[in-house]
């Protein structure tokens, strides 16, 4: 007798190939598709399918807070800092919880099943963090969050900085952070560094610090992050986020830099939205771009992931939660436009930014979770250029989003034609 399976979907376009194939679905898993019945059939039209989107880097607790206390006037950087500080102070259980949900929903609705979000620990009281680790029970298995235990003032310049990272991850934290370029002096960065690895250490947890986040290229913490996860052997456990200093170091230094980087074993994530316009603010002219030397990291060898960092807070007042909308602004700032690199894009928001927050590899194989995204789009370039709509996502097999494309007409010589705004 032969099985039924739960779901088959037709006409299925993997990443960088464009002939269709059909996808099985049995048991929330991917099966072989060939000569296959299902209880349901689907028609995919062409369209593209990847592994599911994951974004290594948000900070969910500042979501929708854009304007509150006050507006960030210049835009920028420190000013948005501030004014988070004035923010912070307000924060309520129930207020972090109702704006992370929606901005979960516009994930989820693109796409997105799993979130690295860094949460601000420089609050005695850790608000955010508490009502944080209860959201993330109540979605798992929707979408999966992974909480950084962030000192948004710094770990040795806030008072009781240790401390409250101690208390951050006794609460729940799965990833220890940092910030040491906003310390103090350079010796407390080096400091914070040391500390913040020690703890993740011991505790067995990942690392994740916002590192050199500045157009200083006298910052270089993340040779500190280089050498002590080589001592420690935490290779596959570190990512150092954002980079933005090391676009200014001179060839010499970043060269020896990123192979002690590939030595170590860690991870990078640029963040190409808020660093284009938080970056080269001191800049009269030419005004840097504001992200890492991705091309020369990824020639390395080096998992670089893309974030989306914000959505509509004190640093970022745009934004909808979209990974794929911050790839299509990198394959501008990073002169990634060439055949090769346009879907290599795909790959930093799926792929790769689950190996740098240490997820099961997905490729859409047999065996694989039936976890996946299908675009408005019939090609991976494609969906990049339009920044496609995401017309189904499914987990474990089951639907969870569903987006109907749009109908676009121009009437011309009196005569209404559909436009598809492909080729």
């Amino acid at each position: 007798m032969r099985t039924v399976i739960d779901l088959l979907l037709r006409n299925a376009v993997l990443p960088r190939t464009t002939a269709p194939v059909d996808l099985a679905v049995a048991g929330g898993v991917l099966v072989p598709a060939e000569g296959q019945e299902a209880r349901e059939t689907l028609d995919l039209g062409g369209r593209l399918v990847t592994p599911p989107l994951v974004e290594p880097h948000i900070h969910l607790d500042a979501v929708l807070t854009e304007g509150q206390p006050r507006p960030n006037v210049s835009g920028s950087l420190f000013e948005g800092i501030a004014v988070w500080a004035d923010r912070v102070p307000d924060l309520t259980h129930d207020d972090v919880q109702a704006r992370v949900r929606k901005v979960l929903r516009w994930q989820l609705a693109n796409g997105v099943q799993t979130v690295r979000s860094h949460v601000d620990v420089c609050d005695p009281q850790l608000t955010a963090l508490r009502a944080l680790v209860e959201l993330r029970e109540e979605v798992r298995g929707v979408i999966d969050l992974q909480l950084v235990a962030f000192p948004q003032q710094g770990i040795l310049g806030f008072p009781d900085g240790k401390a409250l990272m101690e208390k951050a991850v006794d609460l729940g934290a799965d990833v220890v952070g940092g910030i040491p370029h906003y310390e103090l002096t350079r010796e407390d960065g080096v400091a914070s560094v040391e500390f913040l690895m020690a703890l993740a250490d011991d505790r067995g947890l990942l690392v994740d610090v916002h590192c050199d986040e500045t157009d200083d290229e006298h910052s270089r913490f993340v040779e500190v992050m280089a050498a002590e996860t080589i001592r420690r052997g935490m290779a596959g456990r570190v990512t150092a986020s954002h980079t933005t200093a090391m676009h200014s170091y001179n060839a010499a230094y970043a060269h020896r830099l990123i192979t002690n980087i590939k030595r170590s074993g860690m991870h990078m994530v640029t963040n190409p939205l808020d660093n284009a316009v938080l970056q080269g603010r001191f800049d009269t002219g030419p005004i840097r771009r504001g992200h890492t030397r991705v091309k020369q990291l990824q020639a390395a060898g080096v998992t670089v992931a893309i974030g989306h960092d914000s959505v509509m807070d004190p640093w970022y007042p745009l934004g909808y939660g979209d990974p794929l909308q911050a790839a299509f602004v990198l394959a501008h700032l990073g002169h990634m436009s060439g055949a090769e690199e346009l879907p290599r894009l795909i790959d930093m928001i799926t792929v790769d930014a689950a190996t740098a927050l240490a997820l099961p590899e997905n490729r859409l194989r047999p065996g694989d979770p039936a976890d996946l995204v299908v675009y408005d789009a019939p090609t991976d370039v494609d969906a990049l250029r339009l920044v496609a709509r995401r017309t189904l996502v499914l987990r474990g097999g089951r639907v969870l989003a569903r987006t109907e494309p749009a109908r676009t007409t121009v009437t011309w010589d009196g005569v209404e034609e559909e436009v598809t705004f492909l080729r």
